[in-house]
């Protein structure tokens, strides 16, 4: 894993105070702080992380499933209601956001911001793949609608076992010839490595001014004084303390943000929850084999899994290396982040929550069953699950490996008391002075769209004046327009994309 060098901190034991303090090193961070600093140069940032490197949680490569998601393979996105009705508003809305990523990191290349595009995006068809009649006829439902918006343009559906076999052949080798099978195949699909990019952003924001990166550095306490936000740090390998004074705060800390925002007090806050999952993955150690598989096949979940245990058959390119993984198995932990603490989720529980969480927990008592039934899997099990995406897999080619801690929200609800989300959540003070993000998929596919939201938010009166805008639609063409419903301007910016970041035409 690439490092980037650890800061000398620039301290005494005295107050300073700077514009903006973000904390968590991740792919949300990096991409807020490249934002803010393209749309005012002139702005201090002051940024801290707990561990010793940057994207080392859920950014990184084997935390993160590396799909860019865009709902063009990812079945949870587009859910079944009771009458059959498969809806698609969340995969379409998904599908244009990423297509803001994109342009974003178009923007980068273009910029001499990042290495080249390579090191962090590959094409990678993506694949949806089922067996039985009703889970055909859901498929097949699911790409009618789809088709209605040029997002999905270039999808292709087949029950042909035999062009099945040609898209993936070791999905389809030695399979029940009298089963019913079908998948579609969107060859724009892509691998990010979450990781790289994040890594690479943060190198670049510290070759620009007024801005510090502290690493083994631990955020403690956070309290709004004056108008400012007082944020206690702690140096880790020191053990000194310090407290900086910010006009904002960004909590992007993946499983570690709901503490953070429970420190913070405000009232916003009050009521959310976090139920943590962790996940593994079975890799593939025989070259043989990853080099007969080239794609993101995702399948559906199994009754009561939650989305991110959606399995999937995944090519993926780590570190140079092409990589085949499948999974992820989920499990649980109390922890709320892989090298977090055991105590993180009873720590979690406090008045204000304790209803929406109880509320939650006997609403979900099949996801528990899930999570118990996972835990308890042997490796036989653990194959058989394989087996199903590839009837020829054997015990001796596969290997497991720990993948990332995910919380997902729970938030308040009148009617329920309260709901686990699945997805992401930006929870802002009424002041904008502090945000922070709670949630997991489709996350770091779409934080570019997130980041803006919270910009919305906590820098309205900026964002409205001509030179943000200005700069805004530099760095995303297509900014203040809706590519969903326009076929002429997504073919536009997405023609002007796969060329910057060297990927496959449709």
């Amino acid at each position: 894993m690439q490092k980037i060098s650890i800061m000398t901190p620039k301290y005494s034991n005295t107050e300073e105070s700077v514009d903006v303090i973000l904390i968590g090193a991740g792919i949300m961070s990096a991409t807020l702080g490249v934002l803010l600093k393209e749309l005012q140069p002139d702005l201090s940032i002051e940024i801290f992380e707990r561990l010793d490197v940057a994207a080392a949680e859920s950014s990184d490569a084997w935390n993160n499933a590396g799909t860019g998601h865009s709902a063009f393979c990812e079945l949870n996105y587009t859910p079944q209601i009771a009458d059959g009705t498969v809806e698609t508003k969340k995969a379409v809305a998904i599908a244009e956001s990423f297509e803001v990523s994109k342009q974003f990191w178009s923007f980068l290349v273009n910029s001499n911001l990042v290495d080249s595009p390579e090191s962090f995006i590959k094409s990678i068809p993506h694949m949806s793949f089922v067996w039985g009649a009703e889970n055909v006829e859901f498929l097949k439902t699911r790409y009618n609608n789809l088709q209605k918006s040029n997002l999905f343009k270039g999808m292709v559906y087949s029950e042909d076992p035999g062009l099945l076999a040609e898209w993936m052949p070791l999905v389809m080798e030695k399979r029940d010839p009298a089963e019913k099978v079908a998948a579609t195949k969107m060859a724009l699909g892509t691998d990010v490595n979450f990781g790289s990019l994040t890594r690479m952003m943060f190198n670049e924001l510290q070759k620009r001014e007024y801005i510090n990166l502290y690493f083994d550095h631990e955020v403690r306490k956070l309290k709004q004084k004056n108008g400012l936000w007082e944020v206690k740090v702690k140096d880790q390998a020191t053990g000194k303390k310090r407290i900086v004074k910010a006009k904002f705060v960004f909590i992007g800390a993946g499983g570690g943000s709901l503490p953070l925002l429970e420190k913070s007090g405000i009232p916003e806050g009050n009521g959310f929850g976090g139920f943590p999952v962790s996940g593994q993955w079975l890799k593939c150690v025989n070259p043989e084999v990853i080099a007969k598989h080239n794609a993101k096949v995702y399948g559906k979940a199994s009754v009561g899994a939650p989305p991110m245990s959606v399995p999937h058959l995944d090519t993926r390119m780590i570190d140079g290396k092409k990589a085949l993984l499948f999974g992820p198995y989920a499990g649980f932990s109390t922890r709320f982040l892989k090298h977090g603490s055991l105590l993180d989720l009873p720590l979690s529980i406090k008045v204000n929550n304790i209803r929406p969480m109880i509320s939650a927990g006997l609403d979900n008592l099949q996801l528990t069953k899930y999570l118990i039934d996972q835990v308890r899997q042997s490796p036989e099990d653990r194959l058989e699950a394989l087996k199903e995406y590839l009837p020829t897999a054997k015990m001796e080619d596969w290997e497991l490996e720990t993948a990332g801690q995910r919380v997902q929200v729970i938030k308040k609800d009148e009617k329920h008391g309260g709901i686990l989300e699945f997805g992401t959540e930006v929870v802002t003070a009424a002041d904008g002075s502090i945000a922070a993000l709670l949630g997991a998929s489709p996350g770091a596919s779409t934080a570019v769209s997130i980041m803006i939201t919270l910009m919305e938010r906590c820098f309205s009166k900026k964002l409205k004046t001509t030179e943000w805008q200005k700069k805004l639609k530099e760095m995303i063409p297509s900014y203040g327009e809706k590519l969903s419903g326009n076929a002429e301007l997504t073919q536009q910016i997405r023609t002007e994309t796969t060329r910057v970041l060297k990927l496959k035409a449709e």
